[in-house]
């Protein structure tokens, strides 16, 4: 097994897109329940006005696994986790949001924030592994169309730093 290492990750740049549309788009592919692929270089280049990336590589500078990361105020937030489908079970997923919570918590955060889609049942369990709880739901305002007949919110998940 390979050991997820905290310190082999960075923040992304512009030239990290192509990779990183292509990473997000494989982990997110079992997400059928929406139409298209779930990102592209335009919307990654707008998320990266507002928060950051953060890579995971492997050695040979492989992109194994990517987390979108902001700041707001005294919360952080992080999203579209996304870890090769091939690298799947080996500890990224877990690595990447120590990551992302460390990144927070360097920059003042008291509390981390994410959302995850009720179509996903298998999500909460994870998360709530890793010290987070359910607080809530909203609306879910998707970027790419439901197909026919599904419906869908968003569940709110906090953890204290």
């Amino acid at each position: 097994m390979m050991k997820a290492n905290i310190s082999m990750v960075r923040v992304a740049t512009a030239v990290d897109r192509p990779a990183m549309v292509s990473l997000i788009n494989a982990a997110f592919a079992i997400e059928t329940f929406l139409e298209g692929t779930r990102t592209d270089d335009a919307d990654l280049a707008e998320k990266m006005t507002i928060g950051n990336f953060l890579l995971r590589h492997d050695g040979s500078d492989q992109l194994l696994a990517s987390v979108y990361v902001e700041v707001r105020a005294s919360r952080g937030y992080f999203g579209m986790l996304a870890v090769d489908p091939a690298h799947q079970g080996k500890g990224l997923g877990r690595t990447m949001v120590r990551a992302a919570e460390d990144y927070c918590r360097k920059r003042g955060c008291t509390a981390m924030g994410l959302t995850v889609l009720s179509l996903r049942p298998e999500l909460p369990p994870i998360y709530r592994g890793l010290g987070y709880v359910e607080t809530g739901t909203e609306d879910f305002h998707p970027s790419r169309p439901l197909k026919d007949g599904v419906e869908c919110h968003c569940i709110m998940m906090s953890k204290e730093l």
